[in-house]
């Protein structure tokens, strides 16, 4: 797997044929994103772009979870400093462009919980698929800051900005199922074929016409490209967030399993 060994928080391996399978790990804890993780998923998308073996990409968590987010040792490393806050700014804007500007079509497989950076790959994947009982959240609000992450660019073009400003602002949960039926996620399938199917439908991508798909993915993306400045403007509110006294708060309801209690 040349090119792909310094990956410590990312399992990779060829699924089939031109297929490259990305595979969320940190074992105990529902592949919560840390350092390692969140740079790592910034990373990985540019190595594929330039691997010329690959033709269509799955990306899933391991075991019964997509992402449980961000952990909160990162979360605390961007409230206390000025310079993790700057370099974690940069990856988490790199792995919304990396996804977007990887020309091979990425699949997600969405099993579980699917939160923060991770769930920005869920979402932002060419074709998106859930299980019916999958737990899509975007606990930004919840947590103290704002929805920047990859919300902004996304959710109002997949399921309308009425849909999105209801579960952003409110940070409702939404399952696999009622996800599809917004138009958030491709497909909707039984939580023990959401990796089958994955893999079934970035089979076909890979056995398509890899220039014609590729020029078609560009060509699509151009409208989250236009929606960049609406990124790049969330993002820097939410980064804001993290030195205020809203997101302290929230950590600590995070840590006691309460609901926060904002002033």
């Amino acid at each position: 797997m040349s090119g792909y060994e310094s990956y410590e928080r990312l399992k990779i391996d060829w699924a089939a044929p031109g297929v490259l399978r990305v595979t969320i790990s940190t074992p105990g804890k529902l592949n919560a994103v840390d350092r390692a993780g969140h740079r790592e998923l910034a990373e990985v998308w540019r190595d594929i772009d330039a691997d010329d073996d690959v033709r269509a990409v799955v990306v899933r968590g391991e075991g019964r979870a997509f992402s449980a987010g961000g952990d909160l040792a990162m979360i605390e490393e961007m409230m206390s400093d000025h310079g993790a806050r700057t370099r974690i700014l940069r990856e988490a804007r790199d792995i919304v462009y990396n996804v977007i500007n990887c020309a091979k079509p990425i699949v997600s497989a969405i099993q579980g919980p699917a939160v923060g950076a991770g769930l920005a790959v869920a979402l932002l994947a060419d074709i998106s698929i859930a299980g019916r009982s999958a737990k899509i959240i975007d606990g930004h609000t919840r947590l103290g800051v704002a929805a920047g992450d990859h919300s902004a660019i996304v959710w109002p073009l997949l399921c309308g900005l009425a849909k999105a400003k209801y579960y952003l602002l409110l940070c409702d949960v939404l399952t696999g199922e009622e996800a599809e039926r917004i138009g958030l996620v491709s497909l909707s399938v039984d939580d023990d074929q959401v990796h089958d199917k994955a893999l079934e439908v970035a089979g076909r991508l890979a056995g398509g016409a890899a220039e014609a798909i590729q020029f078609t993915k560009y060509a699509l993306n151009n409208w989250l490209r236009m929606a960049g400045p609406t990124f790049d403007a969330s993002l820097a509110m939410e980064f804001l967030g993290f030195s205020g006294a809203d997101v302290r708060e929230g950590v600590e309801a995070v840590r006691q399993k309460r609901p926060p209690k904002f002033a």
